[in-house]
């Protein structure tokens, strides 16, 4: 019982991150791996994974996840609540949590906790950029505070995820 509530957890807490930020969920999982902060080779049913742990992958996610930061920024770049930027984050929210789910030994479970956390990421942090926005007068502040809490959140989730196995 005790796995399963800690893969549902980090699983909503990875997804969550998809929602703020789609790609960086992925990139910090593969730092994680690459760094041994958490173990996706080592285990039943890891074998899946276990390509998020190459330095290819940490090169390939780092370099995609730096330029979601930046066009972030971009004043073009599309409504995160929009369809497909919407899908986006549920498909790799639902890959993040089962990527953060194995090593739990519970894959399925840690997709739907994955979902659901990249829903609310999607909606809250849509929400609360746009509170913070309106409070700064201007959306780069707004933006610079949730590209932290994003990176510095989603590397704490993959470490801690990893230390409590």
């Amino acid at each position: 019982m005790h796995y399963v509530l800690l893969a549902l957890l980090f699983a909503l807490l990875i997804g969550f991150i998809a929602g703020l930020r789609a790609m960086t969920p992925l990139a910090v999982l593969a730092w994680g791996a690459m760094l041994g902060w958490i173990n996706l080779a080592g285990v039943p049913h890891g074998a899946w994974s276990a390509w998020l742990g190459s330095i290819v992958a940490v090169v390939i996610l780092s370099i995609l996840a730096i330029g979601e930061l930046v066009t972030d920024q971009l004043p073009k770049t599309p409504s995160r609540t929009v369809p497909a930027q919407f899908g986006a984050r549920i498909v790799i929210g639902a890959l993040a949590g089962a990527v953060i789910g194995t090593p739990f030994g519970h894959i399925f479970s840690a997709i739907g906790a994955g979902i659901i956390g990249a829903v609310l990421g999607t909606l809250g942090g849509s929400a609360g950029r746009g509170f913070l926005a309106a409070k700064f007068g201007k959306d780069l502040p707004a933006a610079l505070i949730e590209d932290a809490v994003a990176v510095i959140g989603g590397f704490v989730i993959v470490y801690l995820a990893g230390a409590s196995l």
